[in-house]
């Protein structure tokens, strides 16, 4: 099979493309040829060396995709579309996926489409469904809100009642805007933070190092939900200042929230279910080969791609 690799860890030079063996099944994996793989900034993380990464000699990256199943054990699944979103080596032509952690697509839902939302998606989903839990009405912000997360999270927000502001870069402010997003603020500069200080229910914050803002943005007894670190590591906390205010921080881990195929395929339903009743749409995903995998990796750690980047076998 074709296979997006490397055999030490650096930036994206180390990555190389060609065959390796394809995988040798277990009794309760599946098969699946890949149509689109997800493309995750986790994956610069793990390609630097810089994040946990499964083992084998040499590394295939990649945790998500979208594609057919072609070999089982159970004959009635050969032939289901399905996704994954946490399966390792996903960077190959090839993957070998366990039967608990199979997605099985609806009819309406493209092998795209859910690459491009997968991941993402169902990350927007228990942020906003199981840590904020926020009620009609709130006031909610968003860090970088035309990210993968932030343009699905803020649309599912806004279906479900919120109403969303953000952060994105200048060039992104319009994209912001065809969200439904009611004020975007530049990411970065932080001049208008003091201005919009006590303002905000729940604050999403994927970027890390912009925590403190966060928290200052927020009304007493509002809630920081932190799910990332693009910007890098969280700065110190003062917890005494947060007790003084009554604001809290919010963290979780999606692996903690798919604890099975029920789950997995539950929540799914749930996310597909916004897409099918059209409260939410995406920007068209940015499309590399497989083999321009070091290109694809460049764009991501620039900050050029508004929305997923899929790579192609």
């Amino acid at each position: 099979m074709k296979a997006l690799y490397f055999d030490k860890f650096g930036d994206s030079e180390v990555l190389k493309y060609g065959e390796q063996p394809e995988p040798v099944l277990t009794a309760d994996e599946v098969l699946v040829k890949t149509s689109f793989i997800g493309l995750n900034f986790a994956d610069i993380y793990r390609r630097r060396g810089e994040y946990t990464i499964a083992q084998r000699a040499p590394y295939i990256n990649g945790y998500e995709g979208a594609g057919f199943i072609v070999e089982s054990k159970d004959k009635w699944l050969i032939g289901k579309r399905v996704l994954f979103v946490d399966v390792p080596f996903a960077n190959a032509s090839f993957v070998a996926v366990p039967k608990a952690h199979l997605i099985i697509l609806p009819d309406d839902i493209s092998l795209e489409l859910a690459a491009s939302i997968g991941l993402q998606g169902l990350t927007a989903d228990f942020l906003a469904h199981d840590l904020a839990k926020d009620q009609q009405g709130a006031k909610v912000f968003i860090s970088g809100v035309t990210g993968g997360v932030g343009q699905i999270l803020s649309q599912m927000l806004r279906a479900d009642g919120m109403s969303v502001y953000g952060s994105a870069s200048k060039e992104k402010v319009a994209t912001a805007i065809k969200l439904g997003v009611k004020e975007v603020f530049p990411s970065r500069e932080f001049s208008w933070v003091e201005q919009q200080s006590q303002q905000f229910d729940t604050v999403y914050d994927g970027i890390g190092s912009t925590l403190n803002q966060s928290i200052k943005l927020l009304k007493n007894r509002g809630k920081v939900v932190l799910f990332g670190m693009a910007g890098g590591q969280p700065p110190q906390i003062d917890f005494v200042n947060l007790f003084s205010q009554s604001k809290n921080i919010l963290t979780g881990d999606l692996w903690h929230f798919l604890t099975s195929y029920e789950e997995r395929n539950s929540r799914a339903q749930r996310l597909f279910n916004y897409f099918l009743e059209e409260k939410i749409t995406i920007t068209p995903p940015t499309i590399f080969h497989l083999s321009d995998g070091k290109a694809a990796h460049d764009y991501l750690e620039k900050g050029k791609n508004v929305g997923k980047i899929l790579l192609v076998p």
